[in-house]
C-alpha cells in the first residue's frame, strides 16, 4: 500500500466517524518556542492548552513534521530521519478511553478491501502505563487482546506530558511483531527493534505541576475535561504494508535513492559508507523540498540554518559518491513528484522550490571552495603552532559563514591529521539557536511568563479588535502586568503591560508595526503605549510606562491610537501588497513574499528570486504601482472562507497560519491578498511610492526597499539638489551626467592603470640586480630581503616569481622577500624544482617566517605567502629563513 493511500485512508476513516479533517499545519512553527513543527499534535496545542476552542469536538489530521535534534545520525541508521507525517486522531472531551481504542483497533485489523489496513491481529501488542487498569481491561475484555500480549510499561515510556505544567496523562501503545528475524521475542518490553510502535493513544486526564526531566513531577489533580491525542508514524506503518526492512525503503524515499543511483552509479546496499550518504540523500532532500515548499529559505539562523544545512549536508554526500555536476533539481523533482499525491502544493509550487534549491546549491559549491581554503589556512596555523585540535571557534566560523556542515569540517581536518574541539562548536551553535529564541520570545512576552497572559484570556477572555473602524473608543482594564508579573494595581512611573477587553491598537503582526498611542482611565491615569503584542492568540498586550495616576484592573478606560502613524503605516502596507504583485507580474509566482516590514512611511519588502532584480525591471516596477496609483483604486476587505478565498485567487503569504474563516484585501481589480493589516481606503491615498533598490538577504531571496508619501517625496526632492549641485560641477544638463562622470571616472581610471604599470616596472627593475647577489648556501642559490614599503601582495609575488625565473633552472633556487604594507609585514617565498628535491619547500619556509612576524601563512611547495602582525620582526624573519635553508641542506 502506498503512503498516499495510508494517508487517504486514515481520513476518510475519520472523517467517516464525525472527526472534522484538519489540514496539515505549515511547518512553519506558529510558537516562539518551536522553530518548526515537531509533532502531530503542535497544531492542536491551543486546544489541549485552553487557550483558544477547538473548531469541533472531533478532529483528525495527517500532519508534515520536522524533526532535527540529531541530524548528524541522520543515514548512519535506519531509525533517524528529520521529514515524518504524523497521522492523529483527536477528541476536545468527547470520547475517551474506550472509544479511542476501538477506532484504533477497528482501523489497523479491518481488512484492506473493506478500507482498513489489514493488519494481524495476532501480531499486534499493546503497552499500557504502570497503574492504568481501565485502559488493560478495554485492550483484554472489550477488543480481545490476549493478557499475555499486554505489558505495562512505566513514566519513561508510557507517560506523557508537554514538558511544563499543564495536562498530561497515560499511554497505550500499539506495537506490530515484525517476526524472529528482527531478534528475540518477548514483546516491546524487551525488543523495540522487532516489536516496532506504530500507533500511541495519549489519555489527557490529569493536570501536571511544575518539575524537571519525563518523571519527576507531581499530578495536580484531574482535568475538568479528558481529551485524547493519538499520533500513528505514517512512515512506520508504510514500512510494514509494504514489507520492507526500514522507512528508506518506502516508497517515497526510495525513488530519491534510485535518482541518486542513476546521478552517481552508487547503488543502495553496495557498501556500508555509500549506504550512509544514500539515506542522507533520501531523507535530506526530501526535508528540503518539504521547507522550501511552506515558505522557509537557507539562511545562518533559525529555520533557514536549519533548512541550509540539510541541504549541503545532502549535496556533499551526493559528492562523496562521485556526483560532480548540479544534482539538486533531479533530486527535488523527484521529491515534488512522489510527495505531491499527497500535498498537490509541492506540485503547484514546484518552479518556486527548484528556484530556491538550485540557488542554494550554486552558493555551496561555490562557498564548498572558498570555505576549504579558510579551513586549509586554519589547519596551517594550528600545527605551526604546534597543536593537534581545530578550534572550535574556526569549525563554527566555516560553519556559520561558509557553510560547512560540522561533519564535513571533521573530515578535512582528520584527512589533515587534526581533531576539532567539537564541544566548542556545539556551544557556539547552542548559544547561537538560544539567542534567535530568546529574542523571538522576548519580543512576543517581554519576558513575561505566558501563563500569566493564559490567565487572564482564561478569566476575561480575548481583546475585542475595534481598529478597522474606528481610531478610538472606550475600554477596560482586565490584565495588567508589571515587570513581568500580574499586578492588581501599577503607579506613576511604572513599565507596565496592559490588557483591554476592546482595543482600537493593532498588534505588531502580518509585517506589520504595532500601533502606538494613549490609553486615558476615569481617574486621570495617562498610559503611553509603546508596542502591542499578541504573546497568546486573541490577547492584545500594550506595553508601555505610566506617565500619570494609578492604573487598576477593572478601571474604565479611553484607548486612542496615533493616528498620523497608524495612517502611514497603512499606506506602507497598501503600497507592500501593490509591490508584491508588480513583483510577481514582472518576474512569476516565484516572487512569493518571504517577509516584510510596514513601517511609517516605509517598507521593505521581502521575495524569492535567485538573481538580482535587474534596474530596468525594477524601474518597470515601480512605474506600475504608480500608475496604480493614479488610478485610485478603491481598498476593500471582506470576511469569507479560507476556500472561497482560495477560488478567488487570493495571495496566502508563506508561513502564516489562517483560520478557517480568513480577511482578504482587495485592491481593484489589480492585488487580492490574505491579510489582517490596516490599508488605505483608496490607492490615492498613498500619493507616491519610491523604490530605493533591492539586494540579497540570502540564498534565493532578495529585499526590496522604498519609502511611500510624503516621506517618499522628501527623497526626491533631496536627489533633485544634488542633481542640481552636479550639473553645476561637470556643467552639463540633467539628462548630460551619466555620459560626463562615466568619460570622468574613465580618465581616472587609465590614470590609476598608468600609474599601477610604473610602479610594476620599478619593483621589477629589481629582480635582475637581486638575482645576481644570490648568496650561496651549499650550492642552494638564496635571495632573501626586504623591498621597499609599500608594494603590495601581487607586485611582491610577481617580483618573487621574476627572480626565481632568472636563477639557472640546474640550480637549486629560494627566493624569500618580504616588504611592509598598510603597517602589516608580508612575505612571498618560492623554491624551483631542484631546491625543492633537496627538500626546500616554501610552504615550511613561510610558515617558519610568518610565526616569526607574529602571524601565519601558507601554499603550495612552489610558491607560498604568508603574513603577520609586527613589521619590527621582518629581519628576525629574514634572519629564521636563512637559518632553516642552512639546516635543511
Amino acid at each position: 500500500m502506498e503512503s498516499a493511500e495510508i494517508r487517504r485512508r486514515w481520513l476518510s476513516f475519520f472523517e467517516e466517524r464525525g472527526h472534522t479533517v484538519v489540514p496539515s499545519a505549515s511547518l512553519i512553527a506558529d510558537d516562539p518556542t518551536l522553530l518548526l513543527v515537531n509533532a502531530g499534535m503542535v497544531p492542536f496545542k491551543p486546544y489541549f492548552l485552553g487557550e483558544t476552542k477547538p473548531p469541533a469536538p472531533r478532529a483528525t489530521s495527517v500532519q508534515k513534521c520536522v524533526r532535527t535534534p540529531d541530524i548528524e545520525e541522520v543515514g548512519k541508521t535506519t531509525r533517524h530521519g528529520t521529514f515524518f507525517q504524523m497521522c492523529g486522531n483527536f477528541s476536545f472531551g468527547d470520547y475517551f478511553k474506550e472509544g479511542a481504542i476501538k477506532l484504533a483497533w477497528e482501523l489497523l485489523t479491518t481488512p484492506q478491501d473493506k478500507g482498513g489496513y489489514g493488519l494481524e491481529p495476532e501480531k499486534l501488542w499493546i503497552t499500557v502505563y504502570l497503574d492504568d487498569d481501565e485502559a488493560e481491561t478495554i485492550w483484554r475484555d472489550v477488543i480481545g487482546v490476549p493478557a499475555e500480549r499486554i505489558q505495562r510499561l512505566g513514566k519513561k515510556d508510557n507517560f506523557w506530558s508537554m514538558g511544563v505544567p499543564g495536562p498530561c496523562g497515560p499511554c497505550s501503545e500499539i506495537n506490530y511483531d515484525r517476526g524472529p528475524e528482527f531478534g528475540a521475542e518477548g514483546g516491546p518490553a524487551v525488543n523495540d527493534e522487532r516489536y516496532v510502535e506504530i500507533w500511541n493513544l495519549v489519555f489527557m486526564q490529569y493536570e501536571r505541576g511544575a518539575g524537571d526531566g519525563k518523571e519527576d513531577f507531581p499530578i495536580l489533580g484531574d482535568l475538568p475535561s479528558k481529551n485524547i491525542d493519538t499520533g500513528l508514524g505514517l512512515e512506520r506503518l508504510a514500512m510494514i504494508l509494504q514489507g520492507v526492512q526500514n522507512m528508506y525503503e518506502t516508497d517515497t524515499l526510495r525513488v530519491v535513492m534510485d535518482k541518486a543511483t542513476e546521478l552517481t552509479g552508487v547503488r543502495y546496499g553496495q557498501a556500508k559508507d555509500t549506504d550512509v550518504s544514500m539515506r542522507v540523500v533520501a531523507d535530506h532532500m526530501r526535508t528540503s523540498a518539504m521547507l522550501i515548499g511552506d515558505g522557509v529559505t537557507p539562511g545562518n539562523e533559525g529555520r533557514g540554518y536549519v533548512l541550509r544545512r540539510i541541504m549541503r549536508r545532502a549535496i556533499r554526500n551526493m559528492r562523496l559518491m562521485g556526483a560532480t555536476g548540479p544534482v539538486v533539481k533531479e533530486l527535488i523533482d523527484v521529491v515534488i513528484d512522489t510527495m505531491g499525491q499527497q500535498y498537490p502544493e509541492l506540485i503547484t509550487e514546484r518552479k518556486r522550490i527548484e528556484t530556491v534549491a538550485l540557488a542554494e546549491e550554486a552558493a555551496f559549491l561555490k562557498a564548498l571552495k572558498g570555505g576549504t581554503n579558510i579551513l586549509d589556512t586554519a589547519v596551517t596555523e594550528t600545527k605551526a603552532a604546534g597543536g593537534t585540535v581545530l578550534s572550535g571557534d574556526k569549525a563554527f566560523l566555516l560553519h556559520d559563514t561558509w557553510g560547512f556542515p560540522i561533519d564535513l569540517t571533521l573530515e578535512m581536518a582528520s584527512e589533515q591529521g587534526l581533531s576539532v574541539d567539537e564541544a566548542g562548536f556545539r556551544r557556539l551553535m547552542q548559544e547561537q539557536r538560544d539567542r534567535a529564541k530568546a529574542d523571538a520570545k522576548a519580543k512576543k512576552t517581554g519576558h513575561a511568563d505566558v501563563s500569566a497572559y493564559r490567565e487572564i484570556a482564561d478569566t476575561a477572555g480575548g481583546t475585542e479588535f475595534t481598529g478597522y473602524a474606528t481610531n478610538q473608543g472606550e475600554a477596560t482594564v482586565v490584565g495588567l502586568l508589571v515587570n513581568g508579573v500580574s499586578s492588581p494595581a501599577a503607579s506613576e512611573g511604572d513599565e507596565v503591560e496592559v490588557v483591554l477587553d476592546r482595543t482600537p491598537f493593532y498588534a505588531e503582526g502580518g509585517g506589520q508595526l504595532a500601533d502606538q498611542g494613549r490609553i486615558r482611565l476615569d481617574t486621570g491615569a495617562v498610559i503611553e503605549v509603546r508596542d502591542v503584542q499578541q504573546p497568546v492568540p486573541g490577547v492584545s498586550v500594550h506595553k508601555g510606562s505610566v506617565q500619570v495616576g494609578e492604573v487598576t484592573v477593572g478601571a474604565s478606560a479611553y484607548a486612542a491610537i496615533d493616528v498620523k502613524r497608524r495612517r502611514a503605516i497603512a499606506r506602507a502596507h497598501s503600497a507592500t501588497h501593490l509591490t508584491h504583485q508588480a513583483l510577481r507580474d514582472a518576474l512569476g509566482p516565484t516572487a512569493a513574499q518571504a517577509g516584510s516590514e510596514n513601517s511609517p512611511g516605509r517598507f521593505r519588502f521581502d521575495f524569492g528570486s535567485p538573481n538580482a532584480v535587474p534596474g530596468t525591471v525594477l524601474t518597470d516596477v515601480e512605474q506600475k504601482i504608480n500608475d496604480v496609483l493614479s488610478r485610485e483604486l478603491e481598498v476593500t476587505a471582506e470576511i469569507m472562507s479560507i476556500d472561497e478565498a482560495k477560488k478567488q485567487g487570493a495571495i496566502a503569504e508563506f508561513g502564516e497560519k489562517y483560520g478557517e474563516q480568513v480577511r482578504v484585501v482587495t485592491i481593484g481589480d489589480f492585488s487580492k491578498e490574505l491579510c489582517g493589516g490596516t490599508h488605505v481606503a483608496n490607492t490615492a491615498h498613498l500619493g507616491l511610492v519610491k523604490l530605493l533598490g533591492e539586494s540579497s538577504i540570502g540564498s534565493g531571496v532578495r529585499r526590496v526597499e522604498a519609502l511611500v508619501g510624503v516621506d517618499a517625496y522628501n527623497f526626491l526632492a533631496k536627489e533633485h539638489t544634488v542633481v542640481a549641485q552636479l550639473q553645476e560641477l561637470v556643467k552639463g544638463r540633467p539628462e548630460e551626467l551619466p555620459e560626463k562622470i562615466a568619460s570622468m571616472l574613465g580618465k581616472l581610471k587609465d590614470a590609476e592603470k598608468e600609474i599601477e604599470k610604473f610602479r610594476a616596472e620599478k619593483v621589477l627593475k629589481a629582480a635582475a640586480g637581486l638575482a645576481e647577489n644570490a648568496q650561496d648556501i651549499r650550492g642552494v642559490a638564496l635571495v632573501v630581503g626586504q623591498v621597499p614599503d609599500g608594494t603590495g601582495a601581487d607586485d611582491l609575488r610577481k617580483l618573487v616569481l621574476d627572480v626565481r625565473g632568472r636563477i639557472q633552472g640546474d640550480r637549486p633556487a629560494v627566493v624569500a622577500l618580504f616588504a611592509t604594507a598598510n603597517d602589516r609585514p608580508l612575505t612571498v617565498i618560492a623554491t624551483n624544482e631542484a631546491a625543492r628535491e633537496r627538500g626546500l619547500k616554501a610552504g615550511d619556509l613561510v610558515r617558519t617566517a610568518a610565526k616569526t612576524l607574529g602571524g601565519g601563512g601558507g601554499g603550495k611547495p612552489d610558491v607560498a605567502q604568508g603574513g603577520g602582525q609586527n613589521p619590527a620582526a621582518v629581519p628576525d624573519a629574514i634572519a629564521a629563513v636563512e637559518r632553516l635553508v642552512v639546516e635543511t641542506v
